[in-house]
């Protein structure tokens, strides 16, 4: 099996709370390999969301390690962190966190263009079509229903063409049938770009779609789940 995109060794995150230190998560070991799907699952407060963000650089763990493509997270400065996410991530929030003042289009050009890619309009207007916005991709958010705001925000995790995308609860503010399209489109996106999909999720069709899935509890790995983490 080739190396892991994704590895975690006993990473940990402790916050700082009003009343103290408070313990995120605990004694995490894990390997997401290239092309992998895996889907985060477990209660509210059981550290999901968190272990996306330690996974992406977006939150530093407090201890053990945590490497992303050959990369020691807790070893880079801001900058460096940065331009990983920028060149070699997609991330998916619930919230769409689209730009009200730019349209569909610049939405998922802009980042290319701060990238320095000569090719970011084209590229934009081809994710855009990709998840079926081709005449929606100069309207602005507002003009936009939930489901297109999301698939906006699919093409623009897309447009960079991401090794590994990481999406928090993506169908979370969506109802049932327009999640499933959503959900359509994650799979699409693994399968046109080959990239590696880690997923916060709620729904039990979400998750069963995945290659694999690990339950949280309490911040750790859930009691017998631990060996599969690192083994699957």
């Amino acid at each position: 099996m080739s190396d892991p995109v994704l590895s975690l060794d006993n990473a940990a995150l402790t916050l700082q709370g009003n009343a103290g230190p408070v313990q995120i998560l605990d004694a995490i070991t894990l390997d997401v390999h290239r092309g992998e799907t895996l889907g985060l699952v477990g209660p509210s407060g059981s550290g999901k969301s968190s272990l996306l963000m330690l996974m992406g650089g977006l939150e530093r763990a407090t201890d053990g390690q945590v490497t992303a493509l050959g990369h020691d997270l807790s070893n880079m400065s801001e900058d460096a962190l940065a331009r990983l996410r920028r060149d070699h991530f997609g991330v998916v929030f619930q919230s769409f966190h689209l730009i009200p003042t730019m349209t569909a289009l610049e939405n998922v050009a802009t980042p290319l263009e701060l990238a320095g890619k000569r090719d970011a309009q084209s590229r934009a207007q081809e994710e855009l079509e990709a998840v079926g916005l081709g005449a929606r991709m100069h309207h602005y958010p507002s003009q936009l229903s939930g489901g297109e705001q999301q698939r906006v925000a699919l093409a623009r995790a897309a447009a960079p063409r991401p090794d590994i995308v990481l999406a928090d609860e993506p169908t979370g503010n969506l109802d049932s049938r327009t999640g499933a399209g959503i959900i359509e489109l994650l799979f699409g996106l693994r399968d046109r770009h080959g990239a590696t999909l880690v997923m916060v999720t709620h729904a039990p069709d979400l998750a069963d779609r995945c290659d694999r899935v690990i339950a949280l509890s309490d911040g750790r790995i859930a009691t017998g789940q631990a060996e599969d983490a690192v083994c699957a």
